[in-house]
C-alpha cells in the first residue's frame, strides 16, 4: 500500500512537471515591437525639407530635441504633412510635423510618438 502512495505521488509530480513544460512550450513567443522609425531615402528627406522649410512655420516651445521612439509633448502644436510632400512621399501621408532644433520632426498622430527626424539646412 506504501509504494502505491509513493507511486502515486511520484506519478503526479511528474504529471505537474510535464504539463508545466507543456505549457511553456504552448505560450506563443513575444514578438518584437516593429521599428517606429519610417527609413526615408536621402530623396524623401530632400522633398520634405525642401517643401516644409519655407513655410512660416512656429518653432516647438522650448529647447526641444526628441528622438524617434519619444513621445511628444501635449503642448507641442502638430501640422498636416502637406498635400505636395504627401504626393512624393506617400508613406508620411497621414502624419504630423512640427520644428524644433533645427529639424523637422515626423509624427505618428495615432501613437503621438516620433517617427523620423529631417534636418532643415541641408548638409
Amino acid at each position: 500500500m506504501a509504494k502505491t502512495a509513493s507511486l502515486a505521488a511520484v506519478l503526479a509530480l511528474l504529471l505537474a512537471c510535464i504539463g508545466a513544460s507543456l505549457h511553456a512550450q504552448v505560450t506563443p513567443p513575444r514578438v518584437p515591437e516593429a521599428s517606429p522609425k519610417l527609413n526615408l531615402s536621402m530623396e524623401q528627406r530632400y522633398v520634405i525639407r525642401e517643401n516644409i522649410k519655407d513655410m512660416k512655420i512656429e518653432p516647438a516651445p522650448g529647447d526641444l530635441h526628441l528622438a524617434v521612439g519619444d513621445h511628444v509633448p501635449p503642448d507641442v502644436k502638430l501640422q498636416a504633412m502637406p498635400s505636395a510632400v504627401a504626393e512624393k512621399v506617400p508613406q508620411v501621408k497621414a502624419h504630423k510635423f512640427f520644428v524644433a532644433g533645427g529639424q523637422i520632426v515626423l509624427v505618428d498622430p495615432q501613437a503621438n510618438t516620433v517617427v523620423e527626424t529631417v534636418k532643415l539646412a541641408s548638409d
